[in-house]
C-alpha cells in the first residue's frame, strides 16, 4: 500500500531465502547425524577394547564367585591343564607339550597362561598346535605376575588342575597315576618335585631345603590341586600381604600355594610325592643343550640357558626367606611333612640268583 514502510519481498527471491534456509537447517542435521553416529561408534569400540581387556585377563573381576562355574558342576573325572610360558625360546617345546596334553583321554582342556606382554600375538598363533583332542587355548597375562598362573578362571570346568611349567615334561603314566591319587587324597598337593621347610634349632628360624626322608612343599612345575585352591590363593584377603610379596619378589608363589593347601578348613593334608618319569629341561643341571622340535617339525639343537627362578645362587635362601615372612604374616606354620612317596606297582622285593645275577625274584628277564 503507498506510505507503508514494509517492502514486499519478490516471489522469486522470498522462495530463494527458503530454500536456503531449510539447506543450512539439513545441513546442520547432518553434521549432528554423523557426530552422533562417531560418538556411538567411539563408544563401541570402547566397550570392545574393555571385553577384550577383560577376556585377556580372564575377566574383569576374577574373585567375582557369580562369575565362575558352580563348584557343584565341575567334573570330578576329568582335568584342566595350566601351562605357564613366558621365553619365546621354548614355544617349540611348549607346543610339543601343549599337544601331548591336549590328546589324554583324562584332560578336559589346556590353557596356555602366556606371561610375556612383549611376545607379538602372530608369534604365539602360530606356536600353538591344532588339536584333535581337548581344546588348546591361549590366555596372555596383562602382566608379568607370578600370582596370575593362579588366578580363578571361568574356562575351567573340572574339580582338579594341573599346573605345570613350559619345560617340564610328563611320562602320560606317571600323570595318570598322579591323577588317580588325588582322587583320594583331594585336599592334598599330588605332584613330583619335593622340597621341604626345617627349622634351624642354631639360628632359630625356618628354612627352606631338601630332605631326602621327608617333604613338605610340592613344587608347582607339575603339580595336581583342587581347582577351589586358586580361588582361595587369588581371592583371600588373608593372603593380601604375601601376594604383594610375590609380586614384589617375582618368586615363591608355589611355598605360598603350599600354605594355602594346608590351611584347608578341618586339617589340611601334607603334599603326595608320585614316583615317575618327568623330564625336566629347565633344571640348570642340564648340560646345556636342549634338543627341541623347531616350528617346522625339524630336529634342531637350541642352546637353552636356564632364564628361571631356581639358576640364582641365593635360590634356597630368598625362599627360606619367604617361608619366615609368610609364617609372620599369617601367623600360622601350616606346613606338614609327609614320608615316602606312591609307585605304579609293588613288585617282589627278593633277591634271586637267575643265569648268575641277582634280580628281583619276580623279574623274568635275566
Amino acid at each position: 500500500m503507498p506510505g507503508d514502510d514494509q517492502t514486499e519481498l519478490p516471489r522469486d527471491l522470498a522462495t530463494t531465502t527458503l530454500y536456503s534456509t531449510t539447506s543450512i537447517r539439513l545441513r546442520v542435521c547432518a553434521i549432528m547425524i554423523r557426530k552422533s553416529v562417531y560418538i556411538i561408534v567411539l563408544h563401541l569400540l570402547l566397550l570392545r577394547l574393555i571385553a577384550d581387556a577383560a577376556i585377556v585377563a580372564g575377566g574383569s573381576d576374577p574373585c567375582d564367585i557369580g562369575s565362575l562355574p558352580d563348584p557343584r558342576t565341575l567334573r570330578p573325572d576329568r582335568l584342566t591343564v595350566l601351562i605357564s610360558g613366558y621365553s619365546e625360546r621354548r614355544l617349540p617345546l611348549l607346543r610339543s607339550l601343549a599337544a601331548l596334553y591336549s590328546s589324554l583321554p583324562y584332560v578336559s582342556a589346556v590353557l596356555v597362561l602366556w606371561g610375556n606382554p612383549d611376545t607379538p600375538s602372530q608369534t604365539l598363533s602360530a606356536a600353538l598346535p591344532i588339536s584333535d583332542g581337548a581344546p588348546i587355548s591361549l590366555i596372555r597375562q596383562p602382566e608379568r605376575s607370578l600370582n596370575a598362573r593362579f588366578l580363578p578362571r571361568t574356562a575351567i570346568r573340572t574339580r582338579a588342575v594341573v599346573v605345570c611349567d613350559d619345560d617340564v615334561d610328563p611320562d602320560p603314566r606317571a600323570l595318570a597315576l598322579a591323577f588317580s591319587q588325588w582322587l583320594g587324597h583331594d585336599r592334598a598337593l599330588v605332584g613330583f618335585f619335593a622340597r621341604s621347610h626345617a627349622l634351624d634349632l642354631e639360628a632359630k628360624t625356618w628354612i627352606y631345603t631338601l630332605h631326602h626322608d621327608r617333604y613338605s612343599i610340592m613344587l608347582t612345575k607339575l603339580v595336581i590341586l583342587k581347582t577351589e585352591y586358586l580361588y582361595r590363593y587369588s581371592c583371600w584377603n588373608r593372603l593380601r600381604d604375601a601376594r604383594g610379596l610375590v609380586e614384589r619378589e617375582r618368586n615363591c608363589e608355589d611355598i605360598l600355594m603350599n600354605f594355602v593347601a594346608a590351611m584347608e578348613e578341618g586339617g589340611g593334608e601334607g603334599p603326595v610325592l608320585v614316583e615317575g618319569r618327568v623330564r625336566d629341561w629347565g633344571d640348570p643341571r642340564n648340560n646345556g643343550t636342549l634338543s627341541t622340535l623347531s616350528a617346522s617339525g625339524s630336529g634342531e639343537e637350541e642352546e637353552i640357558r636356564r632364564v628361571g627362578l631356581s639358576s640364582r645362587l641365593d635360590h634356597r635362601k630368598r625362599r627360606g626367606w619367604c617361608i619366615r615372612e609368610f609364617h609372620r604374616m599369617l601367623g600360622v606354620m601350616p606346613l606338614r611333612y609327609s614320608y615316602g612317596k606312591v609307585v605304579e606297582g609293588a613288585g617282589e622285593q627278593g633277591l634271586c640268583n637267575k643265569g648268575g645275577n641277582l634280580v628281583y625274584c619276580d623279574n623274568q628277564r635275566y
